[in-house]
């Protein structure tokens, strides 16, 4: 679909010229405050994401929490991650994308901050239920925001450095689970680190986070999408002319386009893509999820003390910290797809070392570490090119929805219906590990059978079969 904008001299679409114009800006100091901002908020929302985790550990002897509450607490938060994730995708491309992220960093802090009254299992449940719907809203939130502010050689810097946020916060929890490991009310306070940014993470959001031009000028609003890429020039530093009016076009008052439909997003021409984003994020989550949420039960059902599984979760995600910057590194060199392939392909040895490290003897624990490190250096660090991946396969008119929509549905899979799933068979090294390898194993045939490269400008797609609405199909050009 082409803008309504066109008719400047070249030809080109308005988007086009956009597109080209905040690409050209210079990486500067004000980049990297977007950086820092956005990797705030992701630290903030993996944090509140990943504490059920710790939560089972630590609530469950002082809150007498039975299996049935168990496996509620391990699985229904996923859920309503899932339920805010397609709500958001619903709305993300007809309303702020910044205010959907802003509303679902103050219900998913406020409730965690609210764990700290909790006094029996119902209220955990009840909290955690509704900081999962707020987080929604807001753990796809920033990588189609930044995918659109930041210069497109610079979206990796931008994905290895969230993605590092993100590990530090997976890293942090089971730490300060391990240092309240033997303290009744550790279930109180594991959650205080996420809860008190309710007083910082919506300020910064606020200040610092503009809308998206690209989707400013595809809701028609010409003069807003030129004011923010002037103020982003600005703000780097005034080292090229100011956007103007004219520049996008001979018809200034262009109206606001219609969006297409969320059908589009399974029309010919897109489905594909649709489909490949979200095996993409299903495999890569799954072990996210399953490490997140039940290694340490899974390492202390296999008899590892409750100390030690805390120090071994901690590892695991340490370990991605250097992974997702090499993984950030890389992506720009062998391409999105080859960097997912290769970070499925080499977590193969790491997740069967840890499911045979027991026939190793004296040595098991030095296997199970050997396998931790492989297994978080690569598939747990597998999602700067993941998601920038997933960012790329849909034109702008469809980005918020479709980015959700993929993240949401991979989602539901890998952190709902695999954890429930599995949290009965955590005890049993083979079928957890096992599965997890089968699951990477199968990931890593996707992109390389059925993808494509997406380098490039985000405006470039062709344009194929016309949609029952009026608007087109999508296909990201390769």
């Amino acid at each position: 679909m082409r803008s309504n904008g066109v008719g400047n001299g070249a030809g080109m679409p308005a988007s086009h010229i956009l597109g080209r114009k905040l690409d050209s800006i210079p990486f500067s100091a004000y980049h990297v405050v977007l950086i820092v901002v956005l990797g705030f908020v992701g630290f903030v929302e993996g944090y509140d994401l990943a504490l059920s985790g710790s939560l089972l550990v630590l609530a469950k002897q002082p809150l007498h929490m039975t299996p049935q509450e168990i496996r509620w607490l391990a699985v229904a938060p996923q859920f309503l991650v899932v339920l805010g994730g397609f709500s958001a995708a619903a709305m993300s491309d007809r309303v702020s994308r910044v205010g959907v992220m802003q509303v679902g960093v103050i219900i998913s802090t406020l409730c965690t901050l609210l764990i700290v009254l909790a006094n029996d299992a119902e209220e955990l449940i009840v909290l955690r239920l509704i900081t999962g719907f707020g987080l929604g809203f807001t753990i796809s939130a920033p990588f189609p925001i930044a995918a659109e502010l930041m210069p497109a050689q610079h979206r990796r810097t931008y994905g290895a450095i969230y993605e590092v946020m993100l590990a530090l916060s997976f890293t942090l929890l089971p730490l300060a689970g391990g240092l309240l490991a033997h303290t009744t009310d550790g279930y109180r306070y594991v959650g205080l680190p996420g809860g008190v940014t309710l007083f910082i993470a919506p300020v910064l959001i606020y200040f610092f986070i503009p809308e998206s031009p690209r989707w400013l000028l595809r809701r028609g609003r010409m003069q807003d999408a030129v004011d923010t890429v002037n103020l982003l020039i600005r703000r780097c530093g005034n080292k090229i002319a100011p956007l103007t009016l004219p520049e996008l076009g001979s018809n200034v008052n262009v109206a606001r386009e219609q969006l297409p439909p969320f059908s589009a997003l399974f029309a010919r021409g897109q489905l594909r893509w649709t489909v490949v984003g979200i095996l993409c994020g299903l495999c890569g989550a799954s072990c996210y999820y399953c490490s997140a949420i039940l290694l340490p039960k899974a390492l202390v059902d296999q008899g590892a003390g409750v100390s030690l599984s805390f120090g071994l979760s901690t590892l695991i995600f340490g370990a991605s910290i250097p992974g997702k910057l090499f993984n950030g590194f890389i992506m720009e060199i062998l391409g999105r797809r080859w960097t997912i392939t290769l970070a499925f392909l080499c977590a193969i040895p790491g997740l069967l070392l840890m499911m045979m490290a027991h026939s190793f003897g004296a040595s098991a624990q030095i296997v199970f570490i050997a396998g931790v490190v492989i297994t978080g250096f690569t598939v747990l660090s597998c999602f700067p090119a993941v998601r920038v991946y997933i960012s790329e396969q849909f034109p702008t008119a469809l980005r918020g929805r479709g980015h959700f929509f993929d993240e949401s549905a991979a989602r539901l899979l890998a952190g709902v219906c695999l954890p429930f799933l599995l949290e009965p068979y955590t005890g049993s090294a083979t079928i957890f590990f096992g599965t997890l390898a089968v699951i990477v194993t199968t990931g890593a045939l996707v992109p390389v059978l059925f993808g494509r490269e997406t380098i490039g400008q985000l405006e470039s797609f062709t344009e194929t079969e016309p949609l029952p609405a009026g608007d087109a199909a999508f296909e990201p050009a390769g």
